[in-house]
């Protein structure tokens, strides 16, 4: 009968892709593909990496990171601007925190800070709604602001002059750990209560210092 020597190396699989399942979970496989990627992996991507259906993946995905809070690790598969990636336990944030400040050497003004929650808020959003949102010039937060990839141009306005449109990018949506814009916090929590505005409005109305209310 013809067929391998009995004790003889077994046959390299067609794909080496389907050795390397076979060898190892899927869990595992997911791990190490999101601990090599340098960005969010999408559910998709990673499917066709272990030819498996996307809700297969997502389902395993949601049970890693489920047992990973479970375990108390200090990180975790988490879902991030469509894409999945490891990040810290959010529990650990002050320790990461004062890691990465310690090393920072160039930190976002209050003014760019300021200008990037306008454009998260409001996009798309032109230079010149931003200077008038602002009250101020706003062409050098707005340079630092795409130099470090927090915004890009996403369109021109349709109306007259066609003015450039700008809005946040994927890595702004990475950097806050958000897997879209819907995940901002509402902007209802800012605003100051009706009550409180009406005050201000009153005494800054009438020129008096709104301090001095009683």
């Amino acid at each position: 009968m013809s067929g391998a020597p009995a004790g003889g190396p077994d046959p390299p699989c067609a794909d080496p892709r389907e050795r390397a399942v076979g060898r190892a979970p899927v869990d595992r496989a997911l791990e190490a593909v999101l601990l090599a990627a340098t960005e969010p992996v999408e559910a998709g991507v990673l499917a066709q990496l272990l030819e498996l259906p996307v809700t297969d993946v997502e389902a395993r995905l949601e049970a890693l990171a489920a047992r990973y809070r479970d375990e108390e690790r200090g990180f975790v598969p988490a879902r991030v601007a469509g894409g999945w990636r490891f990040e810290t336990h959010p529990d650990l944030a002050a320790y990461v925190e004062r890691f990465v400040l310690e090393a920072q050497t160039s930190r976002l003004s209050p003014a760019a800070l300021e200008t990037l929650a306008i454009i998260a808020y409001k996009q798309p959003v032109s230079r010149a709604q931003l200077a008038a949102i602002r009250g101020v010039n706003v062409d050098a937060t707005l340079a630092t602001l795409t130099e470090r990839g927090y915004v890009a141009e996403v369109g021109r306005d349709p109306g007259p002059g066609q003015a450039i449109l700008f809005g946040t990018t994927r890595l702004f949506l990475e950097c806050l750990g958000l897997d879209s814009l819907a995940d901002l916090p509402p902007l209802a929590d800012f605003v100051p209560d009706p009550s409180v505005v009406d005050v201000l409005e009153r005494h800054l109305r009438a020129g008096d210092d709104p301090r001095r209310a009683v």
